[in-house]
């Protein structure tokens, strides 16, 4: 029987620090971050050696769900400034420079929470960070990921933080 335990980007310091420098490592190897971009699914992802570096890192950690690992991974190689200051549901309902609707309309929100499977998350998820330009909270993300299809909390969550800052979005 395989032991789970509650592994957090968040609250874990050393989870975090983990992701923190393998995210950072791919300004190094430009070439695994490409590869990893050009990675349509989680399955493909799982065949980058990039990927398998940030697995064996966690493996410190006792049982990791390797599925969402890869999807971290394959989106987490499409962000280009870490923003640890704001929640990426918060920044998906702030406006961009000079508008006033939210960057993400409340209906591709709305589609997001829909999502039940993980494996469903990449390519919505990459069209978001690219909308963010490429600027979002890394541990919060990777979190969300992690743990998307486990419970409703996420979800919540998202929809907490996006409604508090876009109330008006339909």
């Amino acid at each position: 029987m395989e032991q789970t335990k509650s592994l957090s980007f968040v609250s874990n310091q050393d989870a975090h620090d983990v992701l923190m420098e393998w995210w950072k490592e791919l300004d190094e190897t430009r070439g695994d971050r490409a590869a990893l971009r050009r990675c349509h699914n989680p399955t493909e992802v799982a065949f980058n050696p990039a990927f398998h570096r940030l697995r064996m890192k966690f493996k410190q950690f006792g049982y990791v769900n390797q599925e969402s690992l890869a999807l971290i991974a394959g989106i987490l190689s499409h962000v280009r400034n870490n923003n640890g200051q704001v929640h990426i549901a918060e920044q998906m309902a702030t406006p961009k420079s000079g508008g006033n609707t939210a960057c993400v309309s409340g209906l591709r929100f709305r589609r997001i929470l829909k999502i039940q499977d993980n494996s469903d998350l990449f390519e919505p998820l990459i069209r978001i960070v690219h909308m963010l330009d490429g600027n979002v909270n890394i541990p919060v993300l990777a979190n969300s990921i992690y743990w998307w299809s486990a419970n409703d909390f996420t979800k919540k969550e998202w929809a907490f933080a996006y409604y508090d800052k876009a109330p008006d979005e339909k």
